[in-house]
Order: structure tokens, then C-alpha cells, then sequence
């Protein structure tokens, strides 16, 4: 019968902490696969101009970007106040351009190739000259699907 005899001394288990480290990594797994790492810092400022018919574009993973715009403020000293091109990371002339293009192709899957989109992000007051510079470029790359980025116009009722 001593078996069965409840002692007001006896304490409670300690929890057991044998399933932590799995949960740490279900956690770890989780915020892994849903953030997105920033894949170019910007080093112009670009205010995207507002339009009134726009599109979206389906697989965001076929566009190469083209930033074009001011340089900011920590890079004015070197590269002045003119527009510049930005080409991932780095300022370029639009003679790089054709070269970006080519490396981008190459980056990509052969399949993939005839759906590739190049992107312009043009400062709204950034003189069309250099968007000219940069479309004659596209078309020596033969890269003709051009995209102009822009945000929707807000209507003052």
C-alpha cells in the first residue's frame, strides 16, 4: 500500500527542454524562407514619375533593373550632381549597358531568355536624353522589352 501513498514532500518534475532546439529552428527555417534580402542598394535618388495607365508585371524574377538618377548625397562628391546611370551596384556610362545585358542573358536559363525584361527607374525630372542614350543602347543589345517604372496617380475628387 506505500506504493500508492501521496508524499506532500515529493516536488514537480523540472520541464523538459528536449524540444527547444527544434522549435528555435522551426523559427530560424521560418524567417529564412519568408524575408527577402535587398538585392541593390541604391546609390541615386529616384522619384518613380506617377501615371495613369499602368500594368504589373508577372515575373519580377525576368526583369534586370536600370536606376537612373541623382547621385546621393555621400556620392556628390565624386560623380557630381548630373544624372547617373546605376547598373546593380555600381555607376556606369551607357556604353556598359550592352555588356549588363549580356551578363544578365548568361545568368539566366535559355528558356527564360526570350521573356526577359529590362526595367527603367527614372528620376521624374531626370531629362530624357539619357533615357534616349540608355534606349539606343537596349537596342544594340537587342534587348526590346523595355519597362518604364512608375507609381500609380492619385485622383483629387
Amino acid at each position: 500500500m506505500s506504493k500508492f501513498r501521496k508524499s506532500a514532500d515529493k516536488e514537480t518534475p523540472a520541464i523538459s527542454t528536449a524540444s527547444l532546439p527544434d522549435i528555435v529552428f522551426m523559427l530560424l527555417f521560418f524567417f529564412m524562407v519568408t524575408t527577402t534580402i535587398r538585392d541593390v542598394s541604391l546609390k541615386v535618388q529616384v522619384k518613380i514619375p506617377t501615371a495613369t495607365e499602368l500594368s504589373k508585371l508577372e515575373k519580377k524574377s525576368l526583369v534586370s533593373y536600370i536606376y537612373v538618377g541623382t547621385p546621393q548625397k555621400q556620392y556628390t562628391k565624386v560623380f557630381g550632381t548630373e544624372p547617373r546611370i546605376q547598373l546593380n551596384d555600381q555607376f556606369a556610362k551607357p556604353s556598359d549597358i550592352a555588356n549588363y545585358i549580356i551578363a544578365e542573358r548568361a545568368s539566366r536559363d535559355e528558356s527564360e531568355i526570350p521573356f526577359m525584361i529590362t526595367s527603367l527607374k527614372v528620376d521624374e525630372f531626370t531629362k530624357m536624353q539619357i533615357v534616349g542614350d540608355i534606349k539606343q543602347e537596349l537596342r544594340k543589345a537587342a534587348a526590346l522589352h523595355i519597362n518604364y517604372s512608375a507609381r500609380k496617380a492619385v485622383e483629387n475628387k
